[in-house]
């Protein structure tokens, strides 16, 4: 329970006393933001009730105080089912081998389909479990095309994204995609907070990445379910994609992300281009 006091404490470290109407006195304040004390009495709670939810010690508590908190907090609705799921963590399976993740093969079916349009399947902690030519030629030409199915050398996005040079060359806003993918992993960890593979994860890229651990601290929490982004790549030049995730209700965590570029747009010319040039690879 303790990401759920580090997930209170940053958010409430964003407001200012002013901003939530609270009268505010002269003298210098000892932290950042609202106090303890403070968040209890806009939340209409007592202030030892809510020391005792930030230390993670009332696992019970309901509704009405979790969303007074929330509103308080101004969160938003990807933060506010992060705090619940925080506030109520599913018991998790100890004693088991995680086994490696698998695409079922319709899955696997759908995105060999789509031809031209790249398409991909992200795992549950960002690794990628399989790729069309498309998607592979977009993102990850420099990689060996049979990588996602080995599970032990799989890509994997976020790792990709700070540790991998052509990766983060690829992305004209690499900042600001490095922050969505970070938020996004945040999201993950509160639904996943025992796996050992996420663990080690955000523990290589802690250590690997001033950057990635920069980021991870702020507790910044964002579902990526689309994503617009300008790309630079090596081949086509520069094009703007817009990504769509869609969750996989069989598939424990797992995503397809598909890549479309605006109709008539010169994006869309280079999408046909790698297209023609994938064909002939």
């Amino acid at each position: 329970m303790a990401e759920l006091g580090e997930f209170l404490r940053s958010r409430r470290a964003l407001l200012r006393p002013e901003e939530t109407g609270l009268p505010v006195y002269g003298g210098r304040r000892r932290v950042p933001g609202l106090r303890r004390e403070e968040l209890a009495q806009l939340a209409g709670v007592s202030a030892g009730y809510y020391t005792r939810l930030e230390q993670g010690q009332s696992p019970n508590a309901s509704d009405a105080v979790l969303d007074a908190v929330a509103r308080v907090l101004r969160l938003d609705e990807a933060e506010r089912a992060h705090l619940y799921t925080l506030a109520r963590p599913k018991p998790q399976a100890r004693g088991r081998v995680a086994r490696p993740e698998r695409v079922r093969p319709g899955v696997r079916l759908m995105i060999e389909s789509f031809g031209d349009v790249p398409a991909l399947v992200m795992g549950r902690f960002t690794d990628v479990l399989a790729w069309n030519p498309m998607a592979h030629a977009l993102l990850a030409g420099h990689l060996d095309f049979d990588a996602p199915a080995r599970p032990a050398g799989r890509p994997n996005i976020a790792r990709m994204l700070f540790r991998d040079p052509h990766t983060r060359a690829l992305y004209a806003d690499w900042p600001g995609k490095a922050r969505s993918t970070v938020a996004d992993l945040r999201l993950i960890a509160g639904r996943y907070p025992d796996a050992p593979e996420l663990g080690r994860l955000v523990g290589e890229l802690s250590v690997a990445s001033t950057e990635f651990a920069k980021l991870w601290s702020a507790h910044a929490v964002a579902d990526c379910e689309t994503d617009a982004r300008t790309l630079r790549h090596p081949v086509v030049g520069t094009l703007s994609v817009m990504a769509e995730f869609m969750g996989l209700p069989k598939d424990d965590g797992q995503r397809v992300a598909v890549f479309n570029a605006e109709p008539g747009s010169s994006s869309e010319a280079a999408l046909r281009l790698l297209a023609t040039l994938t064909a002939v690879a």
